[in-house]
């Protein structure tokens, strides 16, 4: 039996960890990225389908082009902080099921002719993948804010044309600056969300 989680653990990963709205000048190597993305990628997706697309956004360049479809309320922030990372879904994902799921190499097929099962599976694997990617985030020791409240279909012309790529959201990475913070927010008990059948 896996042993649980230190309560510390626990902490940096959900109880003490906060959406960050403002950030430390302290640059997030691509180094560190990478081991992100190698520690996300092992989370569970059906078939090992994997849709999940990242752009981490990093150089001035990068952010002007993403500028543009950002609303106001998320501007300044954006700007700021060390990465922000776009994260997509491929609709095309199935086309790698041959590598990705070998002991069954006709799974290509329970996806490629039907758009709507294809859609609905990228969509929702490729946001789990983009909830692994801010909790290896937050293991590794960077702070999160993520949100929508920016214009995907811009994003998708600046960042995917030509492509079967599509922005979900958006997720600003980096150190975060405690002032930022808003006070914690209620959330739902057990008894409210849940229940046990």
């Amino acid at each position: 039996m896996p042993p649980i989680l230190d309560q510390a653990a626990l902490d940096q990963l959900f109880h003490a960890a906060r959406t960050h709205n403002a950030w430390q000048q302290r640059p997030v190597s691509d180094d560190l990225l990478k081991r992100i993305y190698d520690t996300m990628r092992m989370g569970p997706t059906s078939a090992n389908c994997s849709p999940a697309r990242i752009v981490f956004v990093t150089s001035k360049e990068g952010k002007e082009k993403l500028k543009p479809a950002l609303s106001g309320g998320n501007l300044a922030k954006t700007l700021a902080a060390p990465v922000t990372a776009i994260i997509a879904y491929d609709l095309r994902f199935y086309e790698k099921l041959g590598q990705l799921f070998p002991h069954d190499l006709s799974a290509h097929s329970w996806f490629d002719k039907d758009e709507a099962v294809a859609f609905s599976t990228a969509f929702r694997n490729g946001t789990l993948q983009g909830a692994y990617l801010m909790l290896a985030a937050r293991a590794y020791g960077l702070d999160c804010g993520p949100m929508s409240g920016f214009d995907n279909a811009l994003v998708d012309k600046q960042f995917f044309a030509g492509t079967h790529v599509k922005s979900n959201f958006l997720c600003n990475l980096g150190y975060g600056d405690p002032a930022g913070v808003f006070p914690r927010s209620p959330r739902l008990s057990f008894d409210e969300a849940c229940s046990i059948i």
